[in-house]
């Protein structure tokens, strides 16, 4: 029974914290980040400001939560696919990313952090740390992982990854910042990422010329 009070309490806790993080991203994206402050974050959580700041001292520090939140950084990620299967492979991988992309509110986070980077430098710091870096590691791990093995030819994994994830967001993402109304129907989605695939595999597949990797 000595347990039951404690259990209780994480339980309260993590309601609050969950509250915290929900007001602040809806405050962050509709009044930016700099017009945010942590009391009104805490009042629009409903929760006192010491609550608040117990758990989050900083609004860096809660900046931090909301994007390893979207970005998926608060459960471990599924281990990467078999290097021998590039085309498999890469195709998981891409899928992978679109799923990340199209999260909501990944668009006003994005948004957001281009809009008060130049008075915040550290929030695009933050967004390149905790979001795009992670997941671009994976998928230049998992290139680098097939070139050892010949399944690929890789001169640079960095360049590679790069161009890989590029022409997905490019179609998926990006001109989504601009153009509200830009929203890709599922086919689409696919098409990108299967096309993505494809000019991966023509360029650096273990049958590409040694011409086309020149």
């Amino acid at each position: 029974m000595a347990g039951a009070p404690l259990t209780y309490h994480q339980r309260v806790a993590g309601e609050k914290r969950s509250a915290i993080i929900a007001a602040a991203s809806r405050l962050f994206a509709r009044d930016g980040y700099g017009n945010t402050s942590l009391a009104r974050i805490a009042e629009a959580a409903d929760v006192s400001t010491a609550t608040l700041f117990k758990q989050f001292p900083t609004k860096a520090d809660l900046f931090e939560v909301i994007v390893a939140d979207f970005w998926g950084r608060e459960s471990a990620p599924p281990p990467l696919p078999s290097p021998a299967d590039p085309g498999s492979g890469l195709e998981a991988l891409g899928r992978q990313y679109t799923e990340l992309l199209r999260r909501p509110g990944m668009v006003g986070l994005h948004r957001m952090v281009i809009a008060e980077a130049p008075r915040f430098p550290e929030l695009a710091r933050i967004q390149f740390d905790l979001g795009k870096e992670p997941f671009f590691e994976r998928v230049h791990a998992y290139i680098t992982a097939a070139a050892e093995q010949g399944a690929l030819r890789v001169p640079n994994a960095t360049i590679a990854a790069t161009q890989f994830l590029g022409m997905i967001s490019n179609v998926v993402f990006w001109p989504k910042l601009l153009l509200v109304e830009w929203d890709p129907a599922e086919d689409t989605v696919s098409e990108a990422v299967t096309g993505a695939v494809t000019m991966m595999l023509a360029t650096y597949g273990a049958r590409a010329s040694v011409s086309s990797l020149r």
